[in-house]
């Protein structure tokens, strides 16, 4: 891992609470072959999907796939209306779990940035590829600005990239800084920033860390949390649009930042010297 690298400072063992209250061994048994029957569909009818498929009725099939894919791991999905925008859009939101992917699917439809690891996910890997998911080596900043011009190039055709600006997990009862190299993007193109704001709660109101997949946390212990955990609810809430108008791209992490937390936005820094110490600021996403 390189030393440039963003982390958070939560842990599996510091942030991450077993669920409480959790359903039974049965239910569980339950949601764990439903999820993997969904998976193993998504896998086979993606190819299928994305060819014979038009623009519309895909971006359908794909929501209808990924809220089905939430129930059946037992998470409640609470979303608001999608804000109508036009031409490109980067959809920004803050990142917590490997869920954050299917809740982006199943309320805004875009194609991901993920972390090239994620290619070797059982199952989530071959579907990722083949909904079009944007690959990072983020051990190699020399290929960041491929990547740019990659999101740069699909915004100017008018899709939707979806990408998590902090460039690592967090637990989410706090958030990191928008890191703004993949903001460029948006400058180059003139598209549009959409912002949302991810939260994961227990039924009673309260938050609930269960789904945080954080520092060294490994997939299936965080699979298994999720499928015991009883009245997990995934929220999802839009923020105003961004214009990308006349402002730089630390200006518009600034203001996506502060859509999807809540906090003022502060005076972007001067541009900073090219060197190893200021390599962070052009981290891109993760998932």
């Amino acid at each position: 891992m390189s030393a440039w690298l963003p982390t958070a400072p939560c842990t599996p063992e510091d942030c991450v609470a077993a669920p409480d209250p959790v359903v039974g061994p049965g239910r569980q048994l339950l949601r764990a072959a439903s999820c993997t029957g969904l998976l193993l569909a998504g896998v086979a009818l993606a190819p299928v999907v994305r060819g014979c498929c038009g623009p519309a009725l895909r971006e359908r099939l794909v929501q209808r796939w990924a809220r089905l894919l939430l129930a059946a791991f037992g998470v409640e999905l609470r979303a608001g209306r999608a804000p109508r925008t036009d031409g490109g859009v980067l959809v920004v939101a803050n990142h917590v779990s490997w869920l954050d992917i299917l809740l982006v699917a199943a309320v805004r439809p875009a194609r991901m940035l993920a972390k090239t690891e994620v290619r070797a996910w059982p199952l989530l890997g071959p579907l990722a590829a083949w909904a079009g998911t944007l690959f990072l080596d983020r051990d190699r900043l020399r290929a960041l600005p491929a990547t740019v011009d990659g999101i740069a190039a699909a915004l100017r055709r008018g899709e939707r990239v979806a990408v998590f600006p902090e460039g690592s997990t967090w637990c989410g009862r706090r958030g990191g800084r928008f890191r703004p190299a993949l903001f460029e993007a948006v400058v180059r193109a003139g598209a549009t920033v959409q912002p949302m704001a991810l939260h994961y709660r227990l039924t009673d109101g309260r938050t609930a860390t269960v789904a945080a997949f954080v520092g060294e946390d490994g997939l299936l212990a965080s699979l298994r949390r999720v499928i015991a955990a009883r009245g997990l609810v995934a929220e999802v809430e839009f923020r105003a649009p961004v214009p990308a108008g006349a402002a730089g791209r630390r200006e518009l992490a600034a203001a996506a930042q502060a859509a999807v937390f809540g906090t003022p936005v502060l005076p972007a820094p001067a541009a900073p010297v090219e060197s190893v110490r200021h390599m962070a600021d052009r981290l891109p996403a993760s998932a």
